[in-house]
């Protein structure tokens, strides 16, 4: 029976196992160096978990893909069938069909887009790993592209039953939503991980489908654009004022510092990730944000602006 293996490998199973086989249940792939950032102490020791998880609990394998200019690129983990199994009785769901784990590794190890997932989970796995030694931070939900793209999956479940809001679908696609909450003040949002491949028209037309959502649920949740350069950052900004774009629109640049200058002033000189004090929200009068305090600089911008 398939229950058996299970319950002799969840009695081997940690809370933080369970964390990172759940992580990859929903989220598909993370490197060894996202793992470590997030949920463990050093990489010495990630190293040594993961191979207990591999090789004696037979719960999550990994795959190198190869560099197109030679070498390959660190090891990159995924659930086994044994692993969807555990996680799928963990949380109550039917078991995974047979061949799941198996088409899933074929799909991430083939598909062309690999670095824009490692990208978005990169930026998620930042803020469990500043939440992981921050007290006050805690990554309250890391939804992925799929879960937001579920029916009514931004219904609220301790409200009234709302049939607009149960049978909407997105017409937009994040490539994630989160709640990130750090010494009281709380912000949720959607990410769009942007490799700059797309236009700035495109991006500036995505918000459009944002602002949809917010008229039928009523949460006005800020887009957060996440830019590989400081120079797209301004472009989309300005791309934004043209269009006279109202809704919340948040920027920051992958791997700029943090600290306490306005945009126009440059990069600030401490690193902090997308937790810190890095986001330069659209039409909004003082320096850059930390992710935190979006939600309350939104909400005092449309309480100005009503």
């Amino acid at each position: 029976m398939v229950r058996e293996p299970i319950l002799r490998v969840q009695s081997g199973l940690t809370g933080r196992d369970l964390v990172l086989l759940g992580w990859l249940a929903d989220h598909g792939v993370l490197t060894t160096e996202q793992i470590s950032a997030a949920l463990f102490p050093s990489v010495n020791f990630t190293q040594r978990r993961l191979r207990v998880l591999r090789e004696q609990r037979e719960v999550i394998d990994r795959f190198r893909p190869q560099r197109a200019d030679g070498g390959s690129f660190p090891y990159h983990w995924l659930l086994t069938q044994l692993g969807a199994d555990t996680i799928a009785m963990q949380r109550d769901e039917p078991v995974p069909r047979r061949d799941l784990a198996r088409a899933r590794r074929w799909q991430l190890t083939n598909r062309a887009n690999l670095p824009h997932l490692l990208g978005v989970n990169g930026f998620f796995t930042a803020l469990a790993a500043h939440a992981r030694t921050h007290p006050g931070a805690h990554l309250v939900r890391w939804w992925s592209a799929a879960r937001c793209q579920q029916l009514g999956a931004f219904a609220d479940p301790t409200g009234p039953v709302d049939g607009t809001v149960l049978a909407y679908r997105m017409t937009v696609r994040p490539d994630g939503h989160g709640v990130f909450t750090e010494d009281g003040r709380s912000t949720a949002f959607f990410l769009e991980y942007d490799t700059g491949t797309e236009t700035l028209a495109r991006l500036v037309d995505k918000v459009g489908g944002y602002r949809q959502l917010a008229r039928v649920t009523g949460n006005v949740w800020p887009v957060l654009f996440w830019l590989p350069t400081a120079a797209r950052e301004r472009h989309l900004h300005a791309a934004l004022t043209e269009a006279r774009v109202g809704y919340p629109v948040a920027t920051a640049v992958h791997g700029r510092p943090g600290g306490r200058l306005t945009p126009a002033s440059g990069p600030p000189a401490v690193p902090d990730g997308p937790a810190g004090q890095v986001w330069w929200l659209h039409r909004h009068n003082g320096p850059t944000l930390p992710l935190a305090a979006l939600g309350a600089a939104v909400a005092a911008d449309l309480r100005e602006a009503a």
